[in-house]
């Protein structure tokens, strides 16, 4: 038996390595292909939507700053801290790393994607009635149709533009101060995800998964994107979820199951392909234990159906129209046969390698049930991997997941943390090293 540990942390550092150099391999190859065979894909900077613009800004600086006092201070700061403090940290890491790399351009970097013609900030403004809106929203879907809706909001449920609306009637009309907002609720999806960790599993392996979650890349995309704010709505119907699946009396399982669904269900009228978050809350609940609050968490997102549906606004009437115009536009032209692999290679830009070095682990951790605590995240990461695959095997996804999956994203985050203690300082680094990198070398999109 003394040899017995030795072995497996070898075979452990052998299985994360291997992982590792699969997800570099399948980047290189997503960046090689179209080069070397000529094949246009028809994106900038394939397999990101983004420019090759290497050069240095002094607003670099702010990202390695707080990348370099978050590894030097993290956990001498919240080793102390209670678990309410805890997560104002958390919130507090999270939204200062997300704002720093939004904020390598100037203020000017996330304005910009709010102000543009296509965005739903834009057209938001020049909506006189929202009821006029959902009733008329499908009609203006088509490309032929008549004063037809820029591409990202004719891909999405009126749900998206909605909320952007709402921020219009509220008095919010500089796209700066919108996409501040967007940015500050996305960052609260993380305090989210850690909820539902502790209220599954433990708050020890909430604690240890944290830093993992600030420290992504995919906060480059979660400062500029309103997809930051569907990821923020979907972890919070998952955080409600896993409350009320583990709810003992039946009060609680109704005060947390109903807004959840309400949560998730309006996450379905947000993106079309947020109907995947049923896969996560298969998993929420089966974890918790308790099935009766997949029935009230239907009945919250039915409540959000019946309203959208007699405001104006039919779903499933919707979408086979929205495919239709997705097929109409660009992506009849993005080969299937190169983005069904490829978008994991742009994918991986936003989880980091580090990540790529925890399927091994979390895919065992899944497995087997030897330890409830490691289970439990290991479950709900390998559930938002399953979504990603699911995603990209759809079709419907081809391009531009950077953002689009950071809904199922945060979740897959989670899963270095059940590799070995002594490996999560060097990789975190990593992690933050090449969100770096990536705004050094690349003008993203998004």
């Amino acid at each position: 038996m003394p040899t017995q540990a030795p072995f497996l942390s070898r075979k452990a550092w052998v299985a994360a390595v291997v992982s590792t150099l699969i997800g570099a391999v399948l980047v290189a190859f997503a960046i090689a292909w179209p080069r070397a065979t000529g094949t246009d894909v028809f994106i900038f900077w394939p397999p990101l939507k983004a420019r090759w613009s290497p050069g240095f800004t002094p607003t670099l600086v702010l990202p390695a700053l707080v990348a370099l006092t978050g590894l030097l201070c993290w956990r001498r700061v919240t080793s102390a801290l209670k678990w309410g403090p805890f997560l104002a940290a958390v919130f507090a890491g999270s939204w200062l790393w997300t704002a720093a790399l939004g904020h390598v351009g100037g203020s000017e970097s996330i304005s910009k994607v709010f102000a543009r013609p296509s965005e739903y900030f834009v057209d938001a403004k020049e909506v006189p009635s929202i009821s006029g809106f959902l009733s008329g929203f499908t009609e203006r879907v088509p490309l032929d149709a008549k004063d037809h809706w820029p591409i990202h909001i004719a891909g999405h449920p009126p749900g998206a533009t909605l909320f952007f609306i709402v921020l219009d009637r509220l008095g919010i009309t500089d796209p700066y101060t919108a996409g501040i907002i967007v940015l500050t609720l996305g960052c609260t999806g993380v305090v989210a995800v850690l909820l539902t960790v502790k209220t599954l599993g433990s708050e020890k392996y909430a604690r240890r998964a944290a830093p993992w979650l600030v420290a992504g890349p995919s906060a480059i995309w979660m400062g500029v994107s309103a997809d930051a704010m569907f990821t923020a709505t979907a972890a919070w119907g998952l955080a409600l979820l896993a409350l009320a699946s583990t709810a003992v009396r039946r009060s609680r399982l109704i005060a947390f199951g109903l807004p959840a669904g309400l949560l998730l269900g309006l996450c379905v009228y947000y993106s079309y392909g947020l109907v995947l978050l049923g896969c996560l809350a298969i998993a929420v609940i089966w974890l918790g234990g308790r099935w009766e609050s997949l029935l009230w968490a239907l009945g919250g997102a039915l409540l959000v159906a019946a309203a959208f549906t007699l405001a104006g606004f039919r779903w499933w009437e919707g979408f086979p129209v929205l495919v239709t115009r997705y097929y109409d536009g660009i992506q009849s032209k993005r080969q299937y046969a190169y983005w069904v692999w490829a978008n994991l290679g742009a994918w991986t830009f936003t989880i980091g390698l580090a990540v790529w070095a925890a399927f091994p682990r979390g895919i065992a951790e899944a497995w087997r049930r030897s330890d409830r605590n490691r289970h439990v995240v290991a479950v709900l990461g390998c559930a938002g991997l399953f979504t990603i695959l699911l995603a990209t095997l759809s079709s419907m996804s081809k391009a531009e997941v950077e953002r689009i999956w950071l809904p199922f994203t945060i979740w897959v985050l989670l899963l270095p943390s059940l590799l070995p203690l002594r490996w999560h300082r060097p990789l975190l680094a990593t992690q933050m090293a090449s969100a770096i990198a990536i705004e050094y070398f690349l003008t993203t999109q998004w």
